[in-house]
């Protein structure tokens, strides 16, 4: 049984297995040729590794742009990092989040196929810690049994995974120009909510992408290079903050620490190129494939994706999201030194991968405003909301780490606080949260019925 378990867990949290099993059995139930059958399930494998591979490119080069951003300002405190956290939290709650997410993919599956939310959440990753802070808060809330754990917690992650991404398809839809694939990450709340701000707030008309640029400067409309000049200056201002001496004994190993500056840039940008090529390989094999599936299984259904998948289409919003994101995140942090409080460090990959896609989001909607409010009030609720929710971690609410995007901390937090008030408060509240989202789906059903 455990070895069983174990090979489960190996192939959902490997978003490219999972998604080339998808794409497999997609083809197979088109009555594919076998050449195309194996040339698209390869291609889709690949093309997850691609992107993946350049996802970690980026978070290789911004883990030392961390180091130096706290070494510039001397401050130390709780890093939101979900892998940190999770890493930790896995030793004691390891069997029930395996377990959780096992029943997680079942609900997303049926509710996929019986309500109108038909989206097949494929992140494997994210579905993973989902259902650790699931485990963890049903448990530290006093819940008796694993049955009954794993039970509750595979119907709201599978709910929570199911619903998320039919928040945010309305942006996709103005995003991708199209309705084929969905959101699939754990910042959905946030990207969602950056997408009503700048529907309220912004103006659609001045895109992030047509920013004038004089003609001298033309050569910055190439995301290669705007990209790789304007990170070199944060390194290097970031490296001369730090100090010199302190890059090149810590992190460096001897070399100059404005050398070191420009190749985390260049490598940064490196990173950002592969994951652009990773994404069009994907999005080519995936959804023609995704086809079967949706015929079959889950009809009308459409995969929801990790989220660089919309990093290619607004690549000045994704640098602008980020930056806005990282300086409220840096303001809110002394403002809790002002306060304090516990101290949040800002998180770069968080506030990078998050941050960006909030501001693609407000883009969509509000044109460069909307990109900006968005992305700020998105990190005002990765900023503060790790204050309300560490608290009720259990034993996590002393480590040095704690959960990053607004789908683990805005569910987490009303899971906790109902757990407060006592175990049977919070089994109610996870069936009443499942049949809400299916009687939403009934009458939205009738709505359009009467519409059309």
């Amino acid at each position: 049984m455990k070895s069983i378990l174990n090979l489960f867990v190996s192939i959902v949290t490997q978003p490219a297995i999972l998604v080339s099993l998808i794409a497999l059995i997609g083809l197979i139930l088109q009555k594919k040729k076998f050449s195309d059958i194996v040339s698209g399930t390869i291609k889709t494998m690949v093309g997850f590794l691609v992107l993946t591979g350049g996802a970690g490119i980026l978070q290789n080069a911004l883990s030392p742009f961390a180091d130096m951003f706290q070494t510039a300002l001397h401050t130390q405190g709780v890093v939101p990092s979900n892998e940190a956290v999770v890493a930790l939290a896995l030793k004691d709650y390891g069997s029930q989040t395996a377990l959780i997410m096992f029943i997680g993919m079942i609900v997303n599956i049926l509710l996929a196929r019986f309500t109108r939310f038909k989206y097949l959440f494929l992140t494997g990753q994210a579905m993973m810690y989902v259902s650790c802070i699931t485990a963890v808060i049903l448990m530290s809330a006093g819940i008796k049994g694993n049955v009954i754990i794993v039970l509750l917690g595979g119907l709201f992650e599978g709910t929570l995974l199911t619903v998320t991404p039919a928040l945010c398809q309305p942006f996709m839809k103005k995003i991708t120009g199209n309705d084929k694939v969905a959101m699939g990450h754990t910042g959905n709340i946030g990207y969602a909510a950056a997408g009503w701000i700048g529907k309220w707030v912004g103006d659609g008309s001045k895109s992030t992408e047509d920013l004038n640029v004089p003609k001298s400067f033309s050569f910055l409309r190439d995301s290669t290079i705007s990209i790789m000049l304007l990170m070199s200056m944060v390194y290097i201002v970031l490296a001369l903050a730090a100090g010199p001496s302190y890059i090149e004994k810590h992190l460096s190993d001897g070399t100059s620490a404005i050398v070191y500056a420009l190749i985390q840039a260049g490598t940064f940008t490196a990173g950002f190129v592969v994951v652009l090529q990773g994404v069009r390989t994907v999005l080519a094999e995936i959804v023609p494939a995704f086809q079967g599936v949706a015929k079959k299984w889950v009809p009308n259904s459409k995969p929801a994706l990790d989220v660089p998948i919309i990093f290619s289409y607004a690549p000045n919003a994704v640098l602008i999201g980020f930056f806005t994101s990282f300086i409220v995140g840096t303001l809110s942090m002394f403002m809790m030194i002002a306060l304090h409080t516990t101290v949040i460090i800002p998180g770069v990959v968080g506030h990078f991968f998050c941050g960006a896609a909030a501001g693609v989001y407000g883009n969509s909607t509000g044109g460069r405003r909307g990109a900006v409010i968005g992305s700020a009030f998105n990190s005002l609720l990765l900023s503060w909301l790790p204050l309300a929710i560490l608290p009720l971690l259990g034993s996590l609410k002393m480590a040095a780490s704690t959960f990053a995007d607004t789908d683990y901390l805005i569910p987490g937090f009303i899971l906790g606080k109902v757990g407060q008030i006592g175990s049977i408060a919070l089994i109610v509240t996870i069936i009443v949260f499942t049949l809400i989202v299916i009687a939403a789906s009934i009458i939205l059903n009738r709505y359009s019925n009467k519409a059309a």
